[in-house]
């Protein structure tokens, strides 16, 4: 029997999954088939450019519903408020010391949150997959196409 893998998540991207389920649902469904019965109305269906691009938009948002009604499933919404330790996990935010003795502050998030100029790393990034385990003090290596980079974990917490 297959395993169904959970997607840890913040209740932010949850709720953005959730308001873009229901955007395409509720709005572009129903427009591409008003769209696909005004091409249709036009006549001969092989040469209606309309027609196609129509439906070629419905066969994109089910694909997305799909995706997201599976990606939804698996949710496992996390509060990082909920959490504590030594360790840094899913939602906890690092405060990272560089090579340079720059200061670094990422949270780790979802994929769907994730957003580096905002200070938010995915848990599956290569920073983020380094961080995942790893306690204050610890010296942390990743691999990135520019290179090897080093970074010292100042601070953990859970905000």
């Amino acid at each position: 029997m297959a395993t169904v893998d959970k997607l840890p998540m913040l209740a932010e991207g949850h709720d953005y999954l959730v308001t873009t389920l229901r955007r395409l649902k509720e709005e572009e469904r129903p427009e591409v088939v008003l769209m696909i019965e005004e091409a249709r109305a036009h006549g001969d269906l092989s040469e209606n450019a309309e027609y196609h691009a129509a439906k070629e938009r419905q066969g994109q948002i089910e694909a997305q519903v799909f995706d997201l009604e599976d990606r939804l499933a698996r949710a496992v919404v996390i509060d990082p408020k909920t959490l504590s330790g030594d360790r840094v996990v899913f939602g906890g935010t690092v405060h990272l010391l560089d090579e340079d003795d720059k200061k670094i502050v990422y949270q780790i998030v979802g994929q769907t949150e994730a957003d580096a100029r905002r200070g938010r790393i995915s848990y599956s990034s290569p920073l983020g997959r380094a961080l995942i385990g790893r306690r204050v003090g610890e010296e942390v290596e990743v691999t990135t196409p520019s290179g090897d980079k080093y970074y010292t974990i100042e601070k953990l917490e859970f905000i």
